[in-house]
């Protein structure tokens, strides 16, 4: 049974007391469900990275790789929630996040240390691109709290892509 369009699913609300404009509303959980499409993702290729890193620096990329995940995964509920106090419905299945992430399917195993960290490194500057692209649209359409949530996750996300491209910096 095909399924509804993240677009076509964002403009169906329930009811609310919010005295948030429903347009606004609608906006930022469509929005608000491509983020949580990518959260998804992100969360199951880092822990891929995490189960699968082999090398000499097993040991601290495999704890590296579980801190960024052990990131991540509260962003799952945090954007999902604020998509349901919008009365917006969260489309947060595994089917639906892997057919809607903005981010590439994680390359298939065994890669290195090196392509683990360059993988993690590019899959987290897209995300944080679309956390930025976040930051923006919801500021547009002044939905101040869904913008905050968009600031607290890019700070995150900011500080773990550093950590992880600090393993791939070569020495001066």
């Amino acid at each position: 049974m095909p399924t509804k369009s993240l677009e076509s699913q964002a403009r169906h609300t329930f009811s609310t007391h919010s005295d948030i404009p429903q347009a606004t509303r609608v906006a930022s959980c469509q929005l608000l469900n491509t983020t949580l499409a990518a959260t998804l993702d992100l969360w199951t290729q880092v822990k891929q990275a995490h189960w699968n890193v082999k090398g000499p620096n097993f040991y601290q990329l495999h704890l590296l790789f579980d801190d960024v995940a052990e990131l991540v995964y509260p962003y799952i509920d945090m954007v999902a929630e604020r998509i349901t106090a919008l009365a917006g419905v969260a489309n947060g299945t595994a089917r639906q996040a892997a057919s809607n992430s903005i981010l590439p399917e994680y390359p298939a195993v065994p890669i290195g240390e090196k392509e683990h960290l360059r993988t993690l490194a590019e899959r987290l500057a897209a995300y944080v691109k679309h956390i930025r692209e976040g930051i923006e649209k919801t500021d547009e359409v002044d939905d101040q709290a869904t913008n905050d949530l968009y600031i607290e996750i890019a700070r995150g996300i900011d500080a773990k892509l550093w950590f992880i491209e600090a393993h791939l910096q070569e020495n001066h």
